[in-house]
């Protein structure tokens, strides 16, 4: 860290600049994790599964000064760096020929420059609040816009976080632990994971390329005992034709980016697995909550299905679920409201964005689009995005609990649920399913009704009025940039259809 630093200085970085990484999870970024910071510049995670233009936006509106670039990315820095006004110097990785520029920019091999700055570095005394680290939203709403986060902020999630996880019986993630990262180290930080396991002095092995062989061998080779990731992970993880070669009982996985189906929760529990959801958005570096109940509640027979709800809020975490005015709704795990929150490391604006701070900082409370129910034990269960609850009728239905009950069917082995237009109610779920090979054919919308007349409405777990009026087969769904269904593309595929 140190020669990373000297080097970084030497290319003109000052306090405030800010760094772009373009990187896998790799030693490399774990390295800029920290002396990026802690030199006084800020650390900006660009996600590189971004589309160019959006890479181009946000490069340019956070003003990047140096980007730090593993190899594959490149030919995507050649096709934006001309075109970010602020660029001055590129280091590349892993790559044992880099060229003097790169499209007109100054660049640099990794190693050979930190081979060239040996030596300790004078890091400087920073002050709590000044910024640490900045990140982007996937912009799937428009354009990305930008969080950010002070040293304080970092630090306070890091020792909150590491707290609920050392003390739950059911996480247990300590200093004897050893943490394979999974999430994208683009993504807000990698969930905090490398600050935490730094912090509790825990072993970390990081893959490099995301690819489920590589995922698997290390699991077994290096005995990992937790990871985290969003559901496709897990998914691609179980269903890999080699999985069933790898020993996986004893792995405890985090959950986090989007509901876990139930049907994928117990797929994974049969293998040994233990899974766990967690809660967060980009704007609150992410955690809020985690599914790992009161001790009280250990015992309890729900226990399979509290771990897969939202959670409860982790130490300094101020939460509730209101109504469109503001007013806490009843904890009757019926009465659907949005959950607001309020932390110590959730971002204070979007950076130069004005107008969309001031819409999610209502009432002095973050507002952040979910729609969920919440519980005398104090847990959420989200239901819901704000944009993704069915409308029907004047009623609400849950794309995420249909989901949920829909993926428990043997023959499904993805499901995403959306709304199709409907003369009669307005709205109406419509079941997009990926099935299982042997399942070819015989996914139909009879057979998925079946299953949750016989499973959920007969135990009056969802209403009849909720089962879809359409299922459609697919051997696959699109994925957004941080790995989750893109529901807005599925709604975009299938607006012209309109029920009766």
């Amino acid at each position: 860290m140190n020669a990373l630093a000297n080097a970084l200085s030497a290319l003109g970085v000052r306090r405030g600049d800010r760094i772009a990484t373009l990187d896998w999870n790799t030693h490399w970024h774990y390295e800029a994790y920290f002396a990026v910071p802690m030199m006084g510049a800020v650390l900006h995670t660009v996600n590189v599964r971004l589309a160019p233009f959006e890479i181009e936006y946000i490069m340019n509106h956070a003003e990047d000064k140096v980007a730090i670039v593993h190899s594959d990315f490149t030919k995507l820095v050649e096709l934006v760096a001309p075109r970010v006004k602020s660029l001055e110097a590129v280091v590349v990785v892993d790559s044992e020929s880099v060229p003097e520029r790169i499209r007109g920019v100054k660049a640099y091999h990794y190693e050979d420059l930190v081979k060239s700055y040996k030596g300790k570095f004078e890091w400087p005394e920073l002050d709590e609040n000044e910024v640490a680290g900045m990140c982007y939203t996937s912009g799937t709403t428009g354009l990305p816009k930008g969080a950010y986060f002070t040293h304080r902020m970092i630090v306070l999630h890091a020792l909150s976080v590491a707290l609920f996880t050392a003390t739950s019986p059911l996480i247990g993630l300590r200093e004897n632990s050893t943490l394979l990262h999974i999430v994208p180290m683009f993504h807000v930080f990698s969930w905090g994971l490398p600050y935490i396991a730094t912090l509790i002095n825990a072993k970390q092995v990081y893959p490099n390329r995301l690819a489920p062989r590589t995922l698997l061998e290390l699991i077994t080779r290096e005995r990992v005992t937790h990871t985290a990731g969003v559901p496709t992970i897990l998914y691609m993880l179980l269903a890999d034709p080699e999985s069933q070669k790898y020993d996986l009982s004893g792995l405890t996985f985090l959950n986090g980016g989007s509901a876990l189906p139930r049907g994928l929760a117990e797929a994974a529990r049969r293998r040994g697995v233990k899974v766990l959801v967690g809660y967060g958005l980009t704007e609150t570096a992410p955690v809020l909550t985690l599914a790992s109940p009161p001790v009280r509640l250990l015992e309890s027979p729900e226990l399979g299905d509290l771990v897969i709800r939202t959670g409860w809020p982790i130490p300094l975490v101020e939460l509730q679920v209101v109504d469109p005015e503001g007013n806490p709704v009843p904890k009757d795990g019926r009465s659907m409201g949005e959950i607001v929150v309020r932390a110590p490391w959730i971002t204070a604006e979007y950076y130069r964005d004005p107008s969309k701070t001031e819409e999610a900082w209502r009432g002095g409370w973050f507002h952040t689009g979910d729609v969920a129910v919440w519980f005398e034990d104090g847990s959420v269960l989200i239901m819901d995005r704000d944009k993704d609850v069915i409308k029907s009728g004047g009623e609400w239905i849950s794309s995420v609990r249909l989901e949920d009950a829909i993926s428990t069917h043997p023959g499904v082995s993805q499901v995403a649920v959306i709304a199709v237009k409907s003369r009669k109610w307005g709205e109406r779920p419509a079941a997009i399913v990926v099935h299982k090979p042997e399942w070819k054919g015989r996914m139909t919308l009879e057979e998925v009704r079946r299953h949750l007349e016989e499973n959920y409405v007969t135990r009056c777990l969802i209403p009849k009025w909720w089962l879809p009026d359409l299922v459609v087969e697919v051997e696959s769904l699109p994925l957004t940039s941080v790995g989750k269904i893109a529901k807005r593309i599925l709604r975009d595929q299938y607006k012209h259809l309109e029920l009766d």
